[in-house]
């Protein structure tokens, strides 16, 4: 149990900060995440927010380790 906890915690945080991090980016580049309607800079801001959080992610799986995984 304290390991599926462990799992879904470190999760969790490597998804928000890995969509932070795209948002970052995002904003680095001049776009607008929540801008109103759907432009081009808006749907490439969300793709960044999208694919930084499943790096994220998979990231956190990665330094967890294969041992978690497993269970």
């Amino acid at each position: 149990m304290f390991a599926s906890l462990i799992e879904g915690l470190t999760d969790a945080i490597g998804f928000v900060v890995g969509a932070l991090l795209g948002y970052g980016l995002g904003v680095a580049f001049g776009l607008n995440l929540f801008a109103a309607g759907y432009g081009t800079g808006s749907i490439i801001a969300i793709l960044l927010v999208g694919i930084g959080g499943g790096m994220g992610l998979q990231a956190a799986r990665h330094f967890r380790g294969p041992k978690a995984d497993a269970e």
